[in-house]
């Protein structure tokens, strides 16, 4: 179906991809995979015509082919699905699923009912029942992805790339995705899944291509492939912890005592009375289903959300008047679950996100030390593995686990009391997750108290000492010690 001989791809003077060698056939999901910076979005940008490469072919069907831009690529049967969905949310589901191609009547016209009929029709074949006469914004992430899906099928591409896919999707609605893959595999028709996820590669995959640094470094069939050695594929080297990190915790604070004590955070409809505590050196997990009120809970506690009652303690002080600024004075932290939209400046350097938290701390009489800053943000690149061509490069050109990297070290440079991490690790990929798990072990070693939020519940077994269970804004269950295993997570996640 698709053969990518050759390609090389720079970006002023950085190699992106070094002569990729990739083939697709025919009925066959391809797994493409790597660790951030691999060269996997590059290469998708180079079949989807968004680049074009610098040297080497692309064949399709057995003949060579140039894109000069994305409607090339769709016009020979290449249709991409991105991770963030590329459809009009203003517009109605049933226009975003057949825009360009819409059912007209005798004077040309778009025949509304039609449109309507149709989009309902070919929704159905993917498992989603919705009104298609909503506007797309109305649904939620995962029956976007899947609007996305079929559109791209139903334009009869021979060729769909899904770039990370499920990300947004919740068990449901992953299962659904797999059903419409299979019968894109049934069809005849081939696709290339890049994912993070392992257990979707082994779920839906029939061969992996493993890109480390813009290189092919494996391809071959997952049948047989252990994951261990899928992972160390990735990596290129055995897995080591970063190096230790700046003592971070409070030495005034007995090992005792807690650190922070939320109690009875409340805010109408998002938050019940929620009260927890976190000592230093302790990681506490924070569980439950989407709109469970986790991020809420955070952003509550950070000052970001405002909240009708409850209070907030740093350190055994108590800040009457709790707001963003009082929060990050107190040492407290938080990484947000979007780091595109409330996290990373993409049009500054890596230098200044790292920075910015800082700069005041940093200034004297107003003025900003540069061999200060420069010390602090190449010390935090090197112990936290930032991968960037220099620190002046912008943020928003970093692939998505460094982009993470860059949000921890400029709250680590402020060497907080409580760090608060929302879905740390959502879209990077498996070394970076390992990297991110050493990560903990050595702020929680260095006393830092930190609040993990995550929907993966191998996750918060993995990395936490402690996890709190919320259902409507509403804790239900807390776990501790040796009852956080998987078993007892997912039955108190399922608890009604």
């Amino acid at each position: 179906m698709l053969q990518v001989a050759g390609v090389l791809k720079t970006f002023q003077g950085v190699v992106a991809l070094d002569h990729v060698t990739l083939s697709v056939r025919a009925g066959e999901v391809h797994a493409l995979i790597g660790g951030n910076a691999a060269g996997k979005s590059t290469l998708v940008k180079v079949l989807s015509g968004v680049h074009q490469p610098d040297a080497g072919e692309l064949r399709l069907l057995g003949g060579p082919v140039r894109f000069t831009g994305p409607a090339d690529a769709r016009r020979a049967g290449i249709a991409t699905i991105h991770q963030e969905t590329n459809l009009v949310p203003t517009m109605s589901v049933a226009r975003n699923l057949l825009l360009g191609r819409e059912p007209r009547g005798r004077l040309g016209l778009i025949d509304a009912a039609a449109v309507h009929a149709r989009a309902e029709a070919e929704l159905a074949a993917y498992g989603l029942a919705v009104d298609v006469r909503r506007p797309l914004a109305t649904l939620g992430e995962g029956a976007r992805q899947l609007v996305a899906l079929a559109r791209a099928a139903s334009a009869d591409a021979r060729l769909v790339i899904m770039d990370e896919p499920t990300t947004a999707l919740d068990h449901a609605e992953l299962e659904t995705l797999f059903g419409a893959v299979t019968r894109l595999r049934e069809q005849g028709r081939s696709v290339i899944y890049v994912t993070h996820r392992l257990e979707e590669l082994y779920g839906i995959c029939d061969r992996v291509t493993v890109l480390r640094e813009g290189r092919v470094v494996h391809t071959g069939p997952l049948a047989g492939l252990d994951r261990l050695r899928l992972v160390s594929l990735m990596l290129g080297r055995p897995f080591h912890p970063v190096e230790s990190l700046p003592q971070t915790g409070e030495p005034g604070v007995p090992a005792d005592a807690p650190v922070l004590e939320a109690k009875g955070l409340t805010r109408h409809h998002m938050l019940d009375g929620v009260s927890l505590a976190m000592r230093a050196g302790e990681v506490v997990g924070l569980g439950g289903l989407l709109g469970a009120g986790r991020s809420e809970t955070a952003r509550a506690i950070a000052g970001v959300l405002p909240v009708d009652a409850g209070q907030v303690t740093v350190a055994g002080a108590s800040v009457r008047k709790w707001s963003i600024r009082n929060a990050v004075r107190a040492g407290i932290g938080l990484v947000p679950e979007n780091r595109k939209t409330e996290g990373i400046v993409p049009t500054l350097s890596v230098r200044d996100n790292i920075a910015l938290a800082a700069l005041p701390r940093l200034s004297r009489a107003g003025i900003v030390s540069d061999a200060q800053v420069d010390n602090i943000v190449a010390t935090f690149m090197r112990r936290l593995g930032i991968r960037a061509v220099s620190p002046r490069q912008p943020a928003g050109e970093l692939s998505g686990g460094n982009q993470q990297k860059v949000l921890l070290a400029r709250w680590l440079a402020m060497h907080p009391k409580v760090l608060l991490l929302d879905e740390p690790t959502r879209g990077v990929d498996v070394a970076t997750k390992l990297e991110m798990r050493a990560l903990l072990d050595e702020l929680a070693v260095d006393g830092l108290a930190i609040l993990l939020i995550s929907s993966d519940v191998a996750e918060l077994v993995g990395n936490c000492d402690s996890v709190v269970v919320l259902r409507d804004g509403a804790i239900t269950e807390q776990l501790t010690g040796p009852e956080v295993t998987e078993d007892r997570l997912l039955a108190a996640l399922a608890k009604d």
